[in-house]
């Protein structure tokens, strides 16, 4: 494994993360911890999760996820050993049941790390993200911003961190991040913190051969602004894993969860046939091809992988390993100008 720093703070993380938001709908209590036991022992010290999670997000299932991620804590006596990042749901109708006060209130900011903390058992969070933001703005799937004049969101940046700030006080979360977020939004955040107000560690946004959207704006900022990148839905829904190409296999998620279609339009399929052309051609699976190009971006902090089997997620983590010589980033780069951005 490889490890880097959480940026602006002491934190190593491993280069990949492992994501776990099927745990709890595709996958059981037991295969979770089974993926969790492998992933440490592979050197992986770096696990996400989410209030809302799993996936579909559904109010019989939400909080399946951190629950499982808390039994394998309690199991294992570990937790010293994991950097821990969640999140907290952003404003949303669908999502309305899981609290009262939805957004980040002051008051909803109390109430979910409240209940992170329980379903996890445990007393602090490493890394605690804003799952998406309050305001209108182009986030799952658009690929542009359109401004709503009736918009009723006012700027709360500021507000919000105060309050993050009173829970780091507290020892309940380390360090803060954002996801699904534009280049206004971390700006502003940024802003905030050199008028002494917590800085942002991350950005937690899709990224992947389909969907490079981050580089026309974002990727500068954290340049130069010193936020990095978590990478998620680096195999595009499993679209980068080739197996949507001739037929949609059962149990996938694209056939238990149809409306799961964001890396499906036509381009997408040609851009990833030829994508697959260029693995077969240096001898490597599409599927490690795809997670190493997003891995050894310069921009990424960690890269988060999935896996509904273990045989997935050994490949996923084997992509570690796996160097893109110039002479393939140069044939992606090609396929990348026919079909820029795909799936955004």
């Amino acid at each position: 494994m490889r490890y880097t720093t959480l940026p602006n703070t002491d934190i190593q993380v491993s280069k990949i993360c492992l994501g776990s938001m099927t745990w709890g709908q595709q996958n059981t209590e037991a295969e979770g911890h089974e993926q969790l036991d492998y992933a440490i022992d592979q050197g992986i010290n770096f696990i996400d999760t989410a209030e809302m999670y799993s996936v579909p997000g559904r109010k019989e299932t939400q909080g399946s996820t951190e629950r499982i991620i808390g039994s394998w804590f309690a199991k294992n006596k570990n937790r010293d050993k994991v950097i821990l990042a969640s999140k907290i749901t952003g404003p949303s109708p669908t999502f309305s049941y899981i609290r009262e006060n939805m957004g980040f209130s002051k008051a909803a900011l109390h109430d979910a790390i409240h209940k992170n903390l329980a379903r996890l058992q445990t007393d602090y969070i490493d890394l605690y993200q804003l799952h998406w933001p309050e305001r209108n703005t182009n986030f799952f799937g658009k690929r542009g911003y359109t401004h709503n004049e009736n918009e009723q969101w006012e700027d709360n940046f500021n507000e919000i961190l105060i309050s993050l700030q009173e829970l780091i006080k507290e020892g309940k979360i380390r360090q803060i991040g954002i996801s699904n977020e534009a280049p206004y939004g971390v700006m502003r955040f940024v802003e905030e913190a050199r008028k002494g107000m917590p800085k942002i560690s991350t950005v937690q946004n899709p990224y992947n051969l389909l969907n490079r959207k981050d580089e026309i704006g974002l990727t500068e900022v954290l340049h130069r602004e010193n936020v990095g990148h978590l990478a998620y839905s680096p195999l595009g829904f499993g679209m980068l894993t080739g197996k949507y190409l001739e037929e949609t296999p059962k149990d996938s998620r694209l056939d238990l969860f149809p409306n799961y279609n964001r890396y499906m339009g036509e381009n997408s399929f040609k851009a990833t046939r030829q994508y697959n052309e260029i693995a077969k051609k240096y001898g490597i699976s599409l599927t490690q091809m795809a997670l190493a190009f997003v891995t050894d971006q310069s921009f990424v902090t960690s890269n988060i992988i999935g896996a509904t089997s273990m045989a997935q997620l050994k490949e996923n983590i084997g992509s570690i390993d796996v160097i893109l010589s110039d002479e393939i980033l140069k044939e992606i780069e090609a396929v990348h100008e026919t079909f820029p951005n795909p799936a955004p």
